[in-house]
């Protein structure tokens, strides 16, 4: 789920990011042999030391972590075990569900779009896509789609998981609703709307499912490893995701109708995210398989002004766009937690317990603890991915513990709550 976190204080004097180039990473010793593997630069061990330890203190089956800095792919860490019999090693090529690390994928989809003019923040989404309109929602923005505030949280009447493999299904039912508030008052996390929302209005654009768009526009021509419908092909190399012990205190009965509406009325399992069905589908919300790799690759455009893997895929105006705020306050979803939202990312807010150094810092999560930071002033992305998943609303101490690491070594101060 997103949501970033406390609010920030400029690092440590005004120096830029240090430059590392090519030669130096090549040159970085591979971790020492048993569960884990990849390349750190000999400046960032100790985030390699803080991945191992995840592992050496039980947190962890199996992970990945990557690091960017200026562009250049300096940390690039993985290991551990792919299922939870641990019978196949989490390799380099190992790609897992990471839930809502999606969504920063179908919104940099439409910050793409926008780019390029095919797609107006301020418009209504009934200009893109008419049905939209009904029950009152001629108003409703595409700004606010990609802010949670459009008031379409959940399905009334509730829909079930299964129907997630009926996209015109599940996005009329959208379209023919009535908001669940009022549109602009207040955010509500749209925990699995998100996608079918958006994916619609890049399908009426484009003429093609945003999966399609993200594969030809984004990942394919950076590289990147990342899928929002997987082919079958690729399903030897999922890891298992394992979900958190479920006790009589996890569970919270004191919901809201907003929440259970979002939350219960329409729910997921984790075994489903093993099937064919969900792996296949297109479930712009939640179902993207990659690894932290291709997660923080592909998000170094936003970090970079646009350029990644010397490729330029955006303007830096474009990219900037997700730093603008749409709405803050008390989350009507997640428990009145106070957030701040851009454009289909956190923004530095108190629900992220991770004090963040910049402003300018856009940030996700993916439940059971998947994490994406992206520090457009530093010129940084950190991704993290994992299979063990723990019970947190906004990543966990697993991702945070190297992410400090990462940022001592580059001599930034994280700064106190906003």
């Amino acid at each position: 789920m997103p949501t970033d976190g406390f609010a920030l204080q400029s690092r440590a004097g005004n120096n830029p990011p240090p430059s590392i180039s090519k030669q130096q990473i090549r040159g970085n010793a591979r971790m020492r042999q048993g569960t884990t593997d990849g390349f750190a630069h000999d400046r960032f061990a100790g985030a390699r030391e803080a991945f191992e330890a995840n592992f050496a203190n039980g947190e962890e089956l199996g992970a990945s972590f990557c690091a960017t800095v200026n562009g250049e792919t300096v940390v690039d860490l993985w290991g551990g075990c792919a299922d939870e019999a641990k019978t196949r090693p989490w390799t380099r090529d190992t790609i897992v569900n990471v839930y809502s690390v999606t969504k920063t994928m179908t919104a940099l989809t439409t910050l793409l779009l926008a780019d390029r003019g095919e797609l107006d923040f301020s418009a209504p989404v009934a200009r893109y896509w008419p049905e939209f309109a009904a029950n009152g929602k001629g108003r409703i923005t595409i700004a606010q789609l990609l802010s949670h505030s459009a008031g379409l949280s959940g399905w009334r009447p509730a829909c079930s998981g299964e129907d997630f493999y009926d996209w015109d299904k599940v996005t009329s039912m959208l379209a023919a609703q009535a908001p669940l508030w009022e549109p602009g008052t207040a955010s509500g996390y749209h925990a699995y709307t998100f996608g079918f929302l958006i994916g619609e209005v890049v399908r009426r654009i484009t003429g093609k499912s945003l999966g399609t768009v993200f594969h030809e526009e984004i990942a394919q021509p950076l590289g990147a490893d990342f899928h929002i419908g997987l082919p079958a092909s690729q399903d030897h190399r999922v890891a298992d995701l394992v979900r958190f012990e479920v006790t009589r205190n996890t569970v919270d009965l004191q919901l809201t109708e907003i929440q259970k509406i979002t939350f219960i009325d329409t729910q997921t399992d984790v075994p489903s995210t093993r099937t064919r069905a969900w792996r296949g589908a297109e479930i712009p919300s939640v179902n993207g398989h990659g690894n932290a790799r291709s997660i923080a690759e592909i998000h170094a455009l936003l970090a970079n002004g646009g350029v990644a893997k010397g490729k330029r895929i955006m303007s830096e105006a474009g990219c900037r766009k997700a730093l603008e705020q749409q709405i803050e306050g008390p989350d009507l979803a997640m428990k009145g937690m106070h957030v701040r939202f851009g454009l289909g990312f956190g923004l530095p807010s108190p629900i992220l317990s991770l004090p963040l150094p910049d402003p300018n810092s856009l940030f996700w999560s993916g439940g059971g603890g998947s994490f994406v930071l992206i520090d457009v002033d530093a010129r940084t992305t950190f991704a993290y991915a994992m299979n063990k998943m723990q019970r947190s609303m906004v990543g966990d101490e697993r991702s945070f513990r190297i992410i400090r690491a990462m940022w001592q070594a580059l001599g930034i101060e994280a700064g106190p709550s906003r």
